[in-house]
């Protein structure tokens, strides 16, 4: 089945995912109608649309068979694919990181810094990580009774920590934010690095590339000094670190440090102020957390779920196969679509609520299989302290004008969450 034009154009549409409910209208009626079925928007190659929790799952698992490097990773239009194989000698990514990479690849790259982002290593962060969040909070305090809790702490604290596991001093901190929101934001004219809408698509590349490009020339310094002077932080590991006795290439050294210095914040930021917006809408589950801090950990899922940073990501059938009663060709597109995924009515209640009591709540917002965020169980911890620290404190919270979201198909989420507060 194809999918109907308008809807094919929301799945694709920056301003669709910015609206919100537009994005959720179109999931909703595909995974009734038409749960794997094959949309092509104006411009773009066809692909299939995976709309359905156990369907993402059944894909994710497959990493043999579904491969991320082969096609472009995030979905884009044909010209600009075009032109950026032009500019990457045939590859059709601009950068090379783990999300861009297969076995045995995406083995061997992970395994150099997973031991960093395990739970039991963690652990050795959080009374680092609960100093942070204080920090936050009592500039938050200071403010009186009102801020833009997105830019003023949903942005920052989440940036602040991966800044200094990876080891890149407080003063670089406005740099790396503004950088990760030209790439991720690139469709959206308040953040994006021209300042403007733009619908060329050679001025968005040479703008994504700049960004790109700016990001390199950061961490290339950061790399040689590193080399020097190795340090007990996750610049040391990747500026040193080898694949099978050999160094990390150029292109993967540089690509590791911005998913890092990008992935690690933006999504746990996206989170934290989605979940602020929840709560100032819901007095009543703002209260029932607030009396209940055991809530804490089951409202951090909730809220991952409810955002859904990552909307998307884009895999390759390496042959023939058939998911969910439909034949898959050898060098089909797939689009896994995440927020479809955690509003899928056959496995969440109610999915059209916040609620911070869910569970089981087994959202696919990290992804699933050998591709699972490296960074999640970071998340969850720098969230459940924010959430610990801020609860404690917090006495009334309500929004204080439109929240908005970025305008962007792949990472995003609120941009701006007005709120009123009482403090103590």
């Amino acid at each position: 089945m194809q999918i109907p034009a308008d809807i094919a154009f929301a799945v694709v549409d920056p301003k669709a995912y910015a609206d919100g409910k537009r994005i959720d209208e179109a999931f909703k009626w595909l995974r009734l109608e038409a749960p794997l079925a094959v949309a092509q928007p104006e411009g773009f190659d066809p692909f299939w649309v995976v709309t359905r929790h156990a369907d993402i799952l059944n894909i994710e698992r497959q990493n043999d068979l579904f491969h991320n490097g082969d096609r472009s990773a995030v979905v884009t239009t044909i010209e600009a694919d075009k032109k950026v194989r032009a500019m990457m000698g045939g590859s059709p990514h601009l950068v090379r990181s783990l999300v861009q990479m297969d076995n045995p690849d995406h083995f061997n790259y992970r395994r150099l810094t997973q031991a960093w982002f395990l739970p039991q290593n963690l652990r050795n962060l959080e009374a680092r990580i609960r100093e942070i969040a204080r920090g936050f909070i009592d500039r938050m305090a200071a403010k009186g009774d009102a801020c833009d809790f997105a830019r003023d702490v949903a942005f920052l604290y989440p940036l602040h920590v991966i800044m200094e596991v990876l080891g890149v001093p407080e003063c670089d901190e406005p740099r790396m934010l503004k950088l990760t929101q030209e790439l991720f934001g690139s469709a959206d004219p308040d953040v994006n690095r021209s300042g403007q809408r733009i619908d060329d698509v050679d001025v968005a590349l040479a703008n994504l590339q700049a960004t790109v490009v700016d990001f390199m020339t950061y961490f290339n310094e950061m790399t040689e000094d590193r080399r020097r002077n190795p340090r007990n932080d996750l610049a040391s590991v990747i500026a040193n670190g080898a694949i099978e006795g050999q160094p990390l290439g150029h292109l993967e050294a540089m690509s590791y440090y911005i998913i890092a210095a990008t992935a690690g914040h933006d999504t746990t930021s996206n989170t934290t102020a989605g979940a602020m917006w929840a709560l100032a809408e819901n007095p009543a589950q703002f209260k029932k957390v607030k009396e209940n801090p055991s809530l804490i950990p089951s409202m951090v899922e909730e809220s991952i779920r409810w955002e859904t940073p990552v909307k998307h990501f884009m895999r390759t059938a390496t042959a023939d196969a058939e998911v969910a009663g439909q034949k898959i060709a050898k060098g089909d597109w797939l689009m896994l679509c995440y927020p479809s995924g955690n509003r899928d009515e056959a496995v969440f209640d109610d999915p059209y609520t916040f609620n911070p009591e869910r569970t089981p709540n087994k959202h696919v917002s990290f992804g699933y299989g050998a591709h699972i965020c490296i960074g999640q169980h970071l998340a969850r911890m720098e969230m459940r302290v924010l959430w610990e620290e801020l609860l404690a404190r917090l006495d009334h919270v309500e929004l204080n004008g439109e929240p908005k979201r970025t305008e962007a198909n792949f990472v995003c989420g609120p941009k701006a969450v007005p709120i009123r507060f009482k403090m103590h």
